[in-house]
C-alpha cells in the first residue's frame, strides 16, 4: 500500500494562533507562590511555566495591570520574584463578542486538555467579520466554559475547517494543550487525512506541489500562484477508495502535508477534478446532487499535547455523502424484453407504458426503416432494387417475409444491413430515458439472442408462453399458417433455450387481468433489485470510509 507520508512536512502553519483581541474586565484569578530555593527569576518567565502559558502571553497581561505581587499591582515583567512570594495573575474571560451559545454538538473524544468534534457542514469555526455569531466556537463555550481563560476571538481553535467542509477539528481545553499543539501543527506532527468526491476520475494515486496564494483578481478565492507572486508551496496527495463505474465521480481519501487556505479544493480543481457541489471552484450545476463541497475531515493521528499518548480517529461522513454519491451512480434499468412469436411482447409492452415506464420496440424501430427515405430503405433499393417493393415505393412486408423464407442468405444479409441501424436506435431510446430519469425502460427486442447483441448490466427478461397458446394466437391474430409459423421459429431459438439465458421470466398464459398482475410483479423485482444494489455499493463505501480500508 502506497505510503503517503512526505519529508516535506516542516512547512510552517498556515492558522496561527491570534493574541490581538482585548480581554474583557472579568475573568478568572490564579493564585501561585514561588517555591523555596528558587533563584530569583523574571516575573513573565514564573509564571509562564507555572501558569502554562506562554511568555508573550504573561507580558501582555502583567504590563496592563493584570499581576498582583504578594497583594501590590506589578506591571514590569522583568521584576525578579523570590521564594515564598505569592503571585497572583487575573485571567481575562470571554469577550462579550464570545458569550457562549447553545447548540448541538458532537464531541468525539474530550478529556481536560483536548476535545475532538465532530463539526457539521454549513457551521462557522470561529467569529469573523461575515458571522459574528453561531459558530462552533460559540457553541464549544457553552459546553467547556474553560474556554473562556483562553484570549483571542478564537479559543481551543488550533486547526480549521472550511464553513462546508464536515469532519474531525480538534480543540485545545487549556494553555498548555494550545501551546503543544501549535508546535505539532507546525512540525506536521498531526496527520490529516479527508474523503473527498471528485467530479470525474482523477489518476488513482496522485500528488499536487503547486503554490497556492490569494486569487489575483478574485480576493475570497484562493488560486495557484507562483511563489514569486506570493504563493506558499502547499503538497496534497490522494489516493482512490473507489471509482464510480460511470466515471462520474471518485471518492478520494486525500491527505494534507501543508495547511492552505482552501488546499484541497484548489490542487483538484487545477488537476481538472474539483469537488462535487463546490460552486467556487467547480463549474456552475444547478442538477448537482450535492448542495455543498463533498470533503470531509476523516482521519486525525497525533500526540496527546500533555500525556504522550497516540490518539487515532476515524469519523464516516454524513449522509449527504452517500445519498449524493448514490444519485451519481443511479442510471436508468434497462430491460430487454423478447420471446417467441405470439408469447404476448407487444401486451405486456402496452401494460408497462400504461404505468409510466418508457417503452421501445425493434419492430417498431425496422418498420422506420422500412419507411420510404429512411436510411434502411435507401440500402435495401441500392441492393435489391424493386424485389420486394410497391409502386409507390413502400416495402412489401408480404413478399420480403416470402423472399426471406426461400433465400437464408438474404436474410442474413438484410440483418446485418437494418440491425446496426436498429440497435444505434435502441441506444438512443436508452439515452433518453437516462436523461429524463426514468427508473427503468424496456426495449422490445424479438431477436435479442440471435442477434448476438450484449447491453451490460441490463435484465433481460422473457415472456413464456405454451407453443399451443402461442400458435393458437398466431393463427387468430395474425392469421399465419403453420408452415409460416414454422419458418419463422426456425430462424431463432428454442423457447426452453431462451429461458435458460434470461434473467427473469413473465408468464403469458392467462387472461389479460392476469398479465397485468404479472407486470406489476415484475416492475417490484426490478424495484427490489435496484435497492438491493443500492444497499450493497453504500455497504462497500461506509466499509472504506469506517476505516477498515486504510489510505495510508
Amino acid at each position: 500500500m502506497t505510503d503517503m507520508r512526505d519529508p516535506r512536512e516542516t512547512e510552517e502553519l498556515e492558522f496561527s494562533d491570534d493574541d490581538a483581541t482585548p480581554p474583557s474586565d472579568e475573568g478568572e484569578a490564579r493564585r501561585f507562590t514561588v517555591p523555596a530555593g528558587t533563584k530569583k527569576m523574571r516575573l513573565d518567565a514564573f509564571l509562564g511555566s507555572a501558569a502554562e502559558l506562554s511568555r508573550s502571553r504573561v507580558k501582555k497581561l502583567v504590563e496592563r495591570g493584570d499581576c498582583l505581587v504578594d497583594g501590590v499591582c506589578c506591571s514590569d515583567a522583568d521584576f525578579r520574584v523570590r521564594p515564598g512570594q505569592t503571585v497572583e495573575l487575573r485571567m481575562p474571560g470571554a469577550s462579550e463578542e464570545l458569550a457562549p451559545e447553545e447548540g448541538p454538538l458532537d464531541v468525539v473524544y474530550a478529556d481536560d486538555d483536548i476535545a475532538v468534534i465532530d463539526k457539521p457542514a454549513g457551521l462557522t469555526m470561529h467569529p469573523c467579520p461575515s458571522c459574528p455569531s453561531g459558530t462552533l466556537v460559540h457553541r464549544l463555550l457553552a459546553r467547556f466554559p474553560q474556554l473562556a481563560l483562553q484570549e483571542g476571538p478564537r479559543p481551543g481553535v488550533v486547526h480549521r475547517l472550511d464553513k462546508d467542509t464536515s469532519g474531525l477539528v480538534i480543540v485545545a481545553l487549556s494553555e498548555r494543550a494550545r501551546l503543544r499543539l501549535i508546535e505539532d501543527f507546525a512540525a506536521r506532527r498531526v496527520r490529516k487525512t479527508y474523503l473527498a468526491v471528485t467530479r470525474g476520475v482523477p489518476p488513482l494515486e496522485g500528488t499536487s506541489d503547486l503554490p497556492i496564494g490569494r486569487h489575483p483578481s478574485i480576493k475570497t478565492r484562493m488560486a495557484v500562484v507562483p511563489e514569486d507572486k506570493g504563493g506558499r508551496s502547499a503538497l496534497t496527495k490522494w489516493r482512490a477508495l473507489y471509482v464510480s463505474p460511470s466515471g462520474r465521480f471518485a471518492l478520494l481519501a486525500v491527505r494534507l502535508f501543508t495547511g492552505r487556505t482552501h488546499q484541497i479544493r484548489v490542487h483538484l480543481a487545477q488537476a481538472g477534478f474539483p469537488l462535487w457541489g463546490d460552486a467556487v471552484y467547480g463549474p456552475e450545476d444547478k442538477t448537482s446532487p450535492a448542495s455543498r463541497q463533498l470533503l470531509h475531515a476523516w482521519k486525525l493521528e497525533f500526540e496527546h499535547p500533555v500525556s504522550g499518548r497516540a490518539m487515532r480517529f476515524v469519523c464516516p461522513p454524513p449522509e449527504d455523502f452517500p445519498r449524493a454519491m448514490l444519485a451519481l451512480e443511479k442510471k436508468t434499468r434497462r430491460v430487454i424484453l423478447t420471446g417467441m412469436p405470439g408469447c404476448g411482447k407487444s401486451a405486456v409492452l402496452a401494460r408497462m407504458e400504461a404505468r409510466g415506464v418508457p417503452v421501445w420496440s425493434a419492430d417498431g424501430a425496422v418498420a422506420s426503416q422500412y419507411r420510404p427515405g429512411a436510411d434502411g430503405w435507401h440500402l435495401m433499393r441500392q441492393r435489391w432494387g424493386d424485389a420486394f417493393f410497391d409502386d409507390d415505393g413502400t416495402v412489401n412486408r408480404g413478399k420480403l417475409t416470402s423472399l426471406l423464407a426461400s433465400a437464408p442468405g438474404m436474410r442474413r444479409e438484410l440483418e446485418r444491413m437494418i440491425h446496426p441501424l436498429v440497435r444505434d436506435a435502441m441506444e438512443a431510446f436508452f439515452l433518453r430515458a437516462q436523461s429524463c430519469g426514468a427508473a427503468v425502460a424496456v426495449a422490445e427486442v424479438p431477436l435479442w439472442f440471435e442477434t448476438g447483441w450484449t447491453c451490460p448490466g441490463a435484465d433481460i427478461a422473457v415472456i413464456t408462453c405454451p407453443d399451443g397458446i402461442r400458435h393458437e394466437r398466431l393463427r387468430a391474430t395474425r392469421n399465419w399458417s403453420d408452415a409460416k409459423i414454422a419458418a419463422v421459429e426456425s430462424w431463432q431459438w428454442k423457447q426452453e433455450d431462451k429461458i435458460a439465458a434470461a434473467d427473469l421470466l413473465i408468464r403469458n398464459d392467462g387472461t389479460l387481468e392476469d398479465l397485468d398482475e404479472e407486470v406489476g410483479a415484475f416492475l417490484e423485482v426490478l424495484s427490489k433489485r435496484a435497492r438491493n444494489e443500492e444497499e450493497k455499493l453504500c455497504a462497500t463505501w461506509r466499509r472504506l470510509w469506517d476505516g477498515e480500508t486504510s489510505p495510508s
